[in-house]
């Protein structure tokens, strides 16, 4: 036995010390894990002890991600990557498995599976490197997954942030889920830029760029590891923009790691983290994007603009406006009058004044720009407009703008005159106002007679209001049941939640149906205004046959009723009375995508167009996949896109809109739409699906790219006359150029969008992408192969 004992002992021996020199040589093997609660194996640490990969506490949770080490271990400070930083916060009974497969599995305690890295090629171990950056290897020790191609918030000394990829600010400073309102992007163009989130990333939407148009895909933003910070050309050696300089280090120090990260605030900085005899570390701010935290241009919301008091920064409302929340300052201003129904012209003197600031500018684009000498003239042209809240005067030009503004902004270079429309009493401050011409004294006196006046009316007309109360929900209730039974055969109770208007409240709101937007096949609709001129909208009233009619109001009803999406036309209520039918919508001030592409004086700029085709794809691809039941629009087409205050496009029209079950992906329907955008299906008397609106799609973003017709008869060269196939010719002929007729447009963009039509428009549905494709697409996410020819488009 004693034998026996003695080989157990050296092979459990060399065992230990192979499992010892595993862990200093910073390898991981697969068939590992890592536990939250395991205070040995909770992360893997980089050789030298500079970062660690496994779990951090945040909030009542733990997170995934890479973070340095200090002098205390466990202690998490400066995390510079976190894995799928948008998903929730993970229980302590959670586990990561590095499985041997060579996948990084996070495993919930119900069994649910998160993928945070696999490699397409076979995994032979894992690292975490001293540089921060957590890799895996193949057999040959070659790198197939590394975090350093996944940026988050930051880079270190040593990464790149290649053309195209994007850095997003975290929420705080502790919360390191993906922040909603900064993000930089080194653009395909060359240029960085800082963006506002949720933006059209357009040239107006930045706050601040490095201004490096050139080689375009070639450049990249890159941090050695001397802490200089630069933008290069393809290579190390090639560098076409520097940063930061770091000429206190000219070679690279084992003791110092740098990291540059888009910070909650908004701001790109540089940080250096100089590592003390005693093990931890002091961190110091080397260089900074900007200075002015004014230069944000959300740092404060709607209607406001940031300065600064005492050298802090803090947000300041526009006059007629106050804070929305006056505890966060940052969210913006709304008007402190009640807006009476304007009726326009000199009437309007009586119910709004005017008040001018110099030096100030703001970024939206004005409704109505025109010359005039001077800016009373200005300011008088905006007190008679009912839609104007704003008015900018420069070099003797008058551009009016409806509220709320945004990107507003102070400063002393610039010579303009903003004009701002005012009631002439403000409901907040009117009162006070009146008290602060009083005596102190006086003023005790009034406000304990008002307190006494308003107590004893208040318990006098309590016991009369309760009665008048109790008889007029009784009567009320009553006659809404009685408007229920009937209406009862209608179906929707239960399926929309939406304001019940009453047939003469909407014919009072439209002057009697006086002001027509439009006309379609099942009614037209009205301008109208309702809450006392507070809020405008568009009312559709249907006027075919009570069978047509009432089939397209409850298609309509079931499509948006419950639907809600920024680029889907909002439905606000109804009407239902006897034989009327009228639907009530948000108003779209700036009219159709058919008006902005086809009968405006100037054509939409490309960074506009562009923006437009994606916020149709989103609006679709919700419909699609996003709903509790997939919806067919049926009907997409310019005519039926409209565009808002703030020109974002939105979907509308929902009359001809066709549902799918849950388990159901085609069906059977009569033909319906509108010639020239129906996929070939519709002809074929085959079963539609969500793809007939991808053709659909596929036609308008043909037309959003050349600003015409899909088919144009009256065109001299016969070549051109369809749209689709003049695109297709010059896109094999590499004449693209062609189409957009000399105007600047970004090369790589225009061909892949082209693609994206062409694909869209193939004859067979199979071969069409879905719309989620398409945005990925579209957003340059997903390659694009070449498109084979579509067959001819449908007259």
């Amino acid at each position: 036995m004693a034998p026996r004992s003695i080989v157990f002992f050296l092979l459990l021996m060399s065992f230990a010390g192979g499992r010892a020199q595993s862990k200093q040589s910073g390898r991981i093997n697969p068939g590992t894990s890592l536990s939250p609660t395991n205070q040995r194996y909770y992360s893997w640490v980089s050789p030298a002890g500079r970062f660690a990969f496994g779990f951090y506490q945040q909030g009542s949770g733990f997170a995934v991600g890479i973070w340095f080490v200090g002098k205390d271990k466990t202690k998490v400070v400066s995390v510079v990557w976190t894995a799928n930083r948008d998903d929730p916060p993970i229980s302590s009974n959670a586990t990561l498995d590095f499985t041997t497969e060579g996948m990084l599995l996070l495993r919930s305690e119900r069994g649910q599976q998160n993928l945070i890295a696999n490699a397409i090629c076979s995994v032979s171990y894992a690292a975490m490197l001293d540089s921060g950056n957590f890799v895996l290897y193949d057999n040959g020790s070659n790198i197939v997954w590394q975090s350093f191609d996944h940026p988050t918030d930051t880079i270190l000394g040593g990464q790149t942030l290649f053309a195209g990829g994007q850095l997003f600010s975290s929420l705080t400073r502790t919360d390191h889920s993906t922040g909603s309102r900064f993000h930089l992007r080194m653009q395909d163009d060359g240029n960085l830029v800082l963006y506002p989130e949720n933006t059209g990333d357009t040239s107006g939407d930045a706050y601040w760029s490095t201004d490096t148009v050139g080689h375009g895909s070639k450049f990249h933003l890159y941090l050695n590891n001397t802490g200089t910070l630069l933008i290069i050309n393809g290579t190390i050696s090639d560098t076409v923009y520097t940063l930061y300089e770091n000429r206190a280090s000219s070679a690279p120090n084992n003791n110092i790691i740098y990291r540059s990260t888009l910070d909650s605030d908004g701001n790109l900085r540089l940080y250096s983290h100089a590592y003390n005899e005693s093990g931890d570390f002091n961190v110091s701010t080397l260089w900074q994007a900007f200075t002015d935290p004014c230069a944000v241009k959300v740092s404060c919301g709607f209607n406001s603009y940031c300065t600064f008091n005492d050298n802090q920064p803090y947000c300041v409302c526009l006059p007629g406006t106050d804070f929305v929340y006056p505890n966060d300052r940052s969210l913006g201003c709304e008007r402190n009058f009640s807006e009476a129904v304007c009726t326009g012209g000199k009437e309007n003197e009586a119910l709004y004044r005017i008040q001018t600031m110099k030096n100030m500018k703001w970024g939206d684009r004005p409704y109505v720009e025109a010359p005039m000498s001077t800016k009373e003239e200005c300011s008088r042209s905006c007190l008679e407009d009912c839609n104007c809240g704003a008015a900018l005067f420069e070099s003797k030009s008058c551009k009016k703008q409806s509220l709320p503004l945004r990107y507003v902004r102070r400063a002393t270079n610039l010579e303009t005159t903003a004009i701002f429309k005012a009631g002439i009493t403000s409901l907040k401050n009117s009162n006070e106002t009146d008290n602060q011409e009083m005596p102190l004294e006086d003023v005790r006196k009034t406000a304990i007679v008002q307190i006494l006046l308003v107590t004893l009316g208040f318990t006098a007309l309590s016991c009369v209001a309760l009665g008048i109360c109790g008889i007029y929900v009784f009567k009320s209730r009553v006659l809404r049941y009685q408007r229920l039974l009937e209406n009862g055969n209608l179906g929707l109770n239960e399926e929309v939640t939406l304001r019940l208007f009453s047939y003469n409240e909407l014919k009072r709101a439209t002057n009697g149906f006086k002001e027509e937007l439009g006309k379609g096949s099942f009614g037209a609709v009205y301008k109208g205004v309702l809450f006392k001129g507070r809020r405008l909208v568009a009312v559709k009233r249907l006027e075919k046959l009570v069978e047509e009619g009432e089939r397209e109001f409850q298609a309509e009803m079931r499509a948006i009723g419950r639907t809600h999406h920024k680029n889907l036309v909002r439905l606000l209520g109804y009407c239902t009375e006897g034989s009327k039918r009228l639907l009530v919508y948000e108003y779209m001030s700036n009219g159709s995508l058919s008006d902005l592409l086809f009968r405006a004086e100037r054509r939409p700029d490309w960074d506009e167009r562009v923006r437009i085709a994606r916020d149709v794809a989103r609006g679709i691809l919700y419909l699609h996949e996003e709903c509790e039941a997939p919806i067919i629009h049926c009907d997409i087409k310019p005519q039926n896109i409209l565009m808002d205050d703030f020109w974002t496009a939105k979907i509308s029209d929902f009359g001809l809109a066709k549902f799918l079950m849950p388990d159901q992906t085609r069906t059977f329907t009569g033909i319906r739409g509108t010639r020239g955008y129906l996929a070939p299906e519709w002809y074929k008397n085959n079963p539609i699906s969500v793809r007939a609106d991808v053709y659909s799609y596929g036609i308008v973003l043909l037309e959003i790219l050349c600003c015409r017709r899909n088919i144009e008869i009256n065109i001299s060269n016969e070549d051109e006359m369809i749209l689709s196939t003049w695109i297709y010719k010059c896109f094999i002929g590499r004449e693209l150029d062609k189409i957009v007729r000399g105007e600047e447009v970004d090369k790589a963009t225009l061909e892949n969008m082209v693609k994206v039509a062409l694909w869209c428009i193939q004859d067979e549905p199979a071969l069409r992408p879905s719309m989620k494709s398409v945005l990925l697409m579209l957003e340059g996410i997903t390659e694009i192969s070449n498109p084979p020819c579509p067959a001819p488009t449908s007259m």
